[in-house]
């Protein structure tokens, strides 16, 4: 995705076996944006695994501006019972500081409404902390709409473990 105009300079690819280096800092840049530096326990290794082995589970894509990696959008399949159709789920999209406001955030996000409907998917869907008022206030610029009745659970670590060993 690279034209004139707007978006000249742009360009949206998947990341290639190799990047989990790449990948794995852009994360650790989100990390520190969001001040969650301490969550991040991903590898370069488990980066690898998950978007480079023959049955990868999760997908990047790459945001360049004039050939620099500028920003990544990290998604995997979803499923909408209710409509009964996958979809895409964002895990995380990020722009590095010195990038933004060029359009990479929304080229992205394009890349991935093409795939949605390219594949027939039913919805691309993210979440955004509460307090990220320049992400909410531009992903309502593209007529996203936050879901405000759903509050998302997690389990993670040693709460996990209990929750499965306590399983039949």
């Amino acid at each position: 995705m690279t034209s004139n105009g707007p978006n000249a300079g742009i360009s949206v690819r998947p990341a290639w076996p190799g990047e989990a280096d790449l990948v794995l800092q852009f994360i650790k840049d989100l990390a520190e944006y969001e001040t969650l530096c301490h969550e991040v326990s991903a590898t370069e290794d488990s980066i690898d695994l998950a978007l480079f082995s023959a049955m990868p589970k999760a997908f990047c894509e790459i945001a360049e501006f004039e050939g620099i990696p500028a920003g990544f959008a990290l998604w995997f399949y979803s499923f909408s019972t209710f409509r009964g159709k996958h979809g895409i789920y964002l895990e995380d999209l990020f722009v590095r500081p010195d990038y933004r406001g060029k359009g990479l955030g929304k080229a992205m996000l394009g890349k991935l409404a093409q795939r949605c409907i390219q594949e027939g998917l039913a919805r691309l869907e993210w979440s955004v902390l509460d307090w990220n008022t320049p992400s909410i206030e531009f992903y309502k610029s593209l007529d996203a709409q936050p879901m405000d009745e759903w509050t998302v659970f997690r389990v993670t670590d040693e709460p996990l473990t209990r929750l499965a060993e306590a399983a039949p």
